[in-house]
């Protein structure tokens, strides 16, 4: 039983995938992160935009990750170092609102009535501290031009980047509609980073087909189950991505539950049956309506 509920935490939280979206965020980021070292100001950063689902958390998060590995590895003995800063925006932000979550990573704690520029002073010291040289700001789209307070809340942003001698990369849905390049603090936004587009995997070409095998193939050699046979869910990729849409959020939900539920169930093996049993998302269930292969229909004969 305890080795059954090992297995179940496993299953429910899956080694990352490498796909074309992370390799893209880690090799541009890691690039500017370089060749921002020696600059004062304008310094410039990631904007990871997409539909939700495609993995832009993900690949934001696999960024964070690897860039900290790789300066640990570079300074194994400095343990005061936190090289990498991660916030999410909130909802209607506000300048102070977004200072606070900054400091909240950093554990800093304020008065109630304590103001805008103690908090971003605190936070800049401890960031100059403990050698912050990435910053990661998800759900940017959070940020609404359009309004005063999310005006203000991008000038703060813009503050801390130009405070802190750090690459910033951001991540948030559709960016490029949601008005974050428009204006005169759009320009400005758009004239410092670089956008690389989040997007669902593709069934088009054979190559998109080969793609879309070699990922679920690689999911597949996570597996930790008795009797799974490999190879399985390699030859069912097809109904696997009319299943998910393409979308690499829901394909790890279904490879993730139909793992939990082949060891709940005992059958230690993935089927397409037990593949129908997983609850996906709302917008993979329409993207299967549109997408999946009618299923042929048998015709009676009729006796002559």
């Amino acid at each position: 039983m305890r080795e059954d509920e090992r297995r179940r935490e496993y299953h429910a939280d899956l080694p990352m995938v490498n796909t074309p979206v992370i390799r893209k965020v880690t090799t541009t980021s890691r690039l500017l992160i370089q060749l921002n070292r020696n600059q004062i100001s304008a310094r410039r950063g990631v904007i990871v935009s997409g539909a939700s689902g495609t993995g832009k958390t993900t690949a934001l998060t696999q960024l964070g990750r690897a860039h900290e590995l790789a300066i640990r590895k570079r300074h194994p003995r400095d343990r005061n170092r936190l090289p990498v800063l991660y916030v999410t925006v909130p909802p209607a932000a506000t300048p102070k609102m977004l200072a606070m979550e900054f400091a909240r990573f950093f554990g800093l704690t304020f008065p109630a009535r304590a103001n805008i520029t103690d908090v971003v002073d605190a936070v800049c010291a401890t960031a100059a501290h403990v050698h912050v040289d990435l910053v990661l700001v998800d759900e940017i789209h959070n940020l609404t031009l359009t309004t005063r307070s999310g005006a203000e809340a991008s000038d703060q942003l813009k503050y801390f980047a130009e405070r802190l001698p750090a690459t910033f990369a951001y991540a948030g849905i559709d960016i490029e509609s949601k008005g974050l390049f428009a204006g005169t603090r759009g320009r400005q936004i758009a004239g410092r980073f670089v956008v690389v587009p989040a997007v669902p995997f593709a069934h088009a070409t054979a190559a998109d087909r080969e793609a879309w095998r070699a990922l679920v193939g690689t999911l597949e050699s996570t597996l930790r189950l008795h009797d799974h046979t490999p190879g399985t869910l390699t030859e069912l990729s097809e109904y696997i991505f009319h299943r998910t849409g393409g979308m690499i959020g829901s394909l790890s939900q279904l490879i993730r539950g139909a793992a939990v539920l082949a060891i709940e169930d005992e059958i230690e093996r993935i089927t397409e049956d037990l593949l129908a049993l997983v609850p996906i998302d709302f917008a993979a269930e329409q993207s299967e309506k549109l997408t999946a292969p009618a299923k042929p229909s048998s015709r009676r004969r009729r006796v002559a």
